[in-house]
């Protein structure tokens, strides 16, 4: 039997969000539907399909950004690898679209025809046993949540279950995807290199490339996306939720009042993996390629940005970053091509010094107060009992 301390239960009641009977509060339903508009209506109706596909691509890596706000704000488990598993969902994914590519009708003037391109340049004569079941898509699309997941649960329990954590699981989260980078690069004739898994044209037959695709492929990445937002918001209302957020403050206490907190630990993370992965895959359909440079030690640096930005504490907020964050960068890079690190750099500088809780919490600083004096909530009058 579970026991809990005094001092837990108010650590815990602290923690709970407010208006614990309602799953969204006025101000995250607000910004919800103002996010929902902005994907589904404002920018298919404003912009052309290189454009959409572009801010496509931007809500890959808000799946990211939702899986850290767990993690790293409520959690307080700050990861500094989660490219790693971006970068396994979308090869999952990859591997599927391009033994499709590599039919041998497709690949009748190679060496080997059947096998992808760059296993016949590195003089590969047959396909790999491990990529035999890649063939199928109902496992490809479950390889895309397993395996991240799986190898999270793996680095979860090496480290949670032996209390490695604070800037020490950043640094061995950061050492992991630099290991699996080399990794990737290293077994050329299996993954691609340095150029990763390219050419990929259908999925099932159907075109992936053309135009209608990829603005299919856009509103599909945007459903996918809310509905990691709602596993995110139901998780962070639970008891499981108001745990976390007690661990991430007084984690000796919850230790000591009987909860496993390397169990707790473990959960997050993989959660956050499979969010990661999701967007992964998602990118490399969208995109229609996945390369070691999205799995390395500077995109995920990049992904933690976003959701700094956003706000850590926030699951809307992530979204926003991430747009935000991501369309200043296609700005810069285009009007400054030399410069837009420097900027990119700076933006994450300010956001720790002056607003350290990120656009959420200048909303809920400077802009929320405002709307409750304009639009006042209505209080219902309680009945005394008899």
């Amino acid at each position: 039997m579970t026991m809990t301390s005094p001092a837990t239960s108010a650590a815990l009641t602290k923690a709970a969000p407010p208006r614990q009977g309602a799953f969204l509060d006025r101000t995250e339903t607000m910004g919800a539907i103002a996010l929902a508009v902005l994907i589904f209506v404002i920018l298919p109706l404003a912009l052309d399909p290189f454009r959409l596909n572009l801010f496509g691509k931007y809500l890959t890596y808000a799946f990211v950004a939702v899986g850290l706000v767990l993690c790293w704000g409520a959690g307080g488990i700050l990861s500094l690898g989660q490219g790693v598993f971006f970068g396994l969902g979308g090869y999952a994914l990859a591997m599927f679209l391009k033994l499709e590519a590599s039919s041998p009708e497709n690949t009748a003037i190679q060496s080997t025809p059947g096998i992808p391109d760059f296993m016949d340049w590195n003089q590969i004569t047959e396909l790999p046993f491990w990529w035999q079941p890649f063939h199928s898509l109902t496992f490809s699309i479950l390889a895309v949540i397993a395996v991240p997941a799986f190898f999270a649960f793996v680095i979860g329990t090496a480290m949670f279950r032996r209390r490695v954590g604070g800037v020490y699981f950043s640094i061995i989260t950061q050492a992991i995807a630099a290991i699996l980078t080399i990794l990737i690069i290293g077994q050329q004739g299996f993954t691609g290199g340095v150029n990763g898994i390219t050419d990929l044209r259908t999925m099932k037959g159907w075109d992936i490339r053309s135009d209608e695709a990829k603005t299919i492929l856009y509103f599909v990445n945007g459903g996918l996306l809310f509905a990691c937002l709602a596993l995110a918001q139901f998780v962070r209302r639970s008891k499981l939720g108001r745990i976390l957020i007690a661990m991430r403050d007084r984690e000796d206490r919850v230790r000591f009042s009987g909860y496993d907190v390397a169990s707790f630990k473990i959960f997050v993370f993989c959660l956050g993996a499979a969010f990661a992965a999701i967007g992964g895959a998602m990118f490399t359909v969208q995109v229609g390629f996945m390369s070691p440079s999205f799995v390395g030690i500077v995109p995920s640096i990049e992904m933690v940005i976003f959701c700094a930005v956003g706000g850590r504490n926030s699951i809307l907020g992530a979204v926003w970053g991430t747009l935000l964050v991501n369309w200043a960068k296609t700005l810069f890079s285009e009007a400054f091509p030399e410069l837009w690190q420097l900027g990119l750099g700076a933006l994450f500088i300010a956001v720790v010094l002056i607003f350290p809780d990120g656009l959420a919490g200048l909303w809920k600083t400077h802009v929320n107060p405002r709307i409750e004096r304009l639009f006042p909530r209505r209080t219902t009058p309680t009945v005394p009992a008899e």
